[in-house]
């Protein structure tokens, strides 16, 4: 009788080791690490994936002769679902889907295999869910239900099997988690699990050309559940986001193989299910009639199309010995290092105030772009002074004082007079070659300069 072999492997980056240890040494995760028993079958597992395989055989080609014909996108049916994916599905990409409970994951990809299935053969497999429960939500969304073929199963193997008959051009796995294969000795949603069942649907979908969305589960902290391995498998890596209390989602991208990385979708949570919203800028700009201090719009540039957000911060006298800093959709180390360049080269001292800064809309800000304008909020909230409504500032601000120029300064500012903004104060670097017709657009060298500008 063969001898069974064990390894412990981390739960959260996948890091494998001779013995057990409280301490991963890769990703410093305290207790998650656990004993993973291997199976003997690797000659077994073979023979199952060279069925798969078929009987072609690996050949060398130059690059130039690689036939690119075979391999046209098609559309999802959501044009912002097309922009994030890098402008439609790619038939072989397997494309991994992420978000809160709640988030609208199942909801999306029911409606874009709904949709889908009028026009090409589409297989939606449900491992979470029984087929009632998602026939109920069909009919519930009043979506077309004739064409869309249905399994619930949790086997990947007779998951293969059944596809290899049906032969479809996309599919959907809800969720990676909770599929299992039988060589692996492990319970399902283990690193192992995980990490085998994403590479035999990958390696499935780009032998049969099908393109395969797979829904995964995230953590507390907003990352992918599961081995770090998972997201370096796959084509595409998207995240669904959006709290509870709001009626808006944002679809990010976060790998992309077939287009930009950090292209940005909004959506809203309708009756109706999934709505996309063709016009974000219009939504976050939703602004009081009568303006208040502490409020300016910045654009910041998302993937490959700007749009215009509103920043705004409170100062207010602390009664604490360490006055807070609280930051809602910005990095709030920026936020201390923007106080500091504040307070060396504008003279303003908030070392006795709390100070929060927030992105209306519930967008996460992760560019520079929004130094600026993270500033010109501080003070205007500072002085009780308000700003004007036609104003739009961006622009990084560096330690000495100095206003840097950000990517894309021309479409940015086009984006904000499309919207009817008059006033722009903006990097030198940024200034348009051209005035443009009904803005004044005011460039800055120094942090001096645009205090002096408002």
């Amino acid at each position: 009788m063969a001898k069974v072999k064990t390894a412990y492997v981390c739960n959260e980056c996948g890091a494998d080791y001779p013995r057990w240890q409280g301490q991963c040494s890769e990703c410093k995760a305290w207790n998650t690490i656990s004993e993973v028993r291997l199976g003997s079958v690797p000659a077994a597992r073979n023979d199952r994936l060279s069925g798969f395989a078929g009987a072609a055989h690996s050949q060398v080609q130059t690059l130039d002769h690689i036939d690119l014909a075979d391999l046209p996108r098609f559309s999802s049916g959501f044009k912002e679902l097309d922009r994030v994916l890098g402008g439609g599905i790619v038939p072989g990409s397997a494309i991994l889907i992420g978000g809160h409970p709640g988030a609208g994951k199942s909801t999306l990809l029911l409606q874009v295999m709904c949709y889908l299935a009028q026009s090409m053969s589409a297989l939606y497999v449900t491992g979470e869910e029984s087929l009632q429960q998602v026939a109920l939500r069909a009919m519930r969304l009043e979506l077309p239900r004739q064409n869309l073929k249905m399994l619930a199963e949790t086997s990947v193997e007779t998951i293969g099997h059944i596809a290899l008959q049906e032969k479809p051009k996309i599919m959907v796995i809800d969720s990676i988690q909770v599929m299992h294969m039988a060589d692996i000795q492990s319970a399902p949603g283990g690193v192992s699990q995980v990490r085998e069942s994403a590479a035999w649907l990958t390696r499935f979908a780009k032998q049969h050309h099908v393109a395969m969305f797979m829904v995964g589960h995230v953590t507390k902290d907003g990352s992918l559940a599961g081995p770090k391995v998972l997201e370096h498998c796959i084509d595409c890596s998207i995240l669904l986001e959006g709290s509870s209390d709001s009626r808006f989602r944002t679809l990010r991208g976060q790998k992309n193989r077939f287009g930009a990385v950090n292209e940005l979708g909004v959506f809203a949570m309708t009756e109706q299910g999934m709505r996309e919203v063709s016009n974000p800028s219009a939504i976050f700009l939703s602004r009081a009639e009568q303006a208040a201090p502490g409020s300016v719009v910045m654009v910041v540039w998302e993937g490959t199309r700007p749009l215009l957000i509103e920043i705004q911060a409170l100062v207010d006298d602390s009664q604490l010995a360490n006055p807070r800093r609280v930051s809602v959709g910005l990095e709030q180390n920026r936020l201390s290092m923007l106080l500091a360049v504040l307070h060396r080269h504008a003279g303003v001292q908030m070392a006795d105030q709390d100070v929060f800064a927030n992105v209306v809309g519930g967008v996460r800000v992760v560019e520079t772009a929004a130094d600026l304008a993270l500033l010109v909020a501080m003070i205007s909230s500072f002085r009780d002074q308000t700003l004007d409504q036609d104003l739009v500032v961006f622009g990084e601000v560096g330690l000495s004082g100095e206003i840097r120029p950000v990517a894309n300064g021309q479409e940015r500012l086009h984006e904000a007079q499309k919207h009817g903004f008059k006033r722009a104060i903006i990097p030198i670097g940024n200034a348009p070659k051209e005035p443009l017709e009904g803005m004044e657009v005011i460039a800055v060298r120094k942090l001096s300069e645009a205090l002096e500008a408002l």
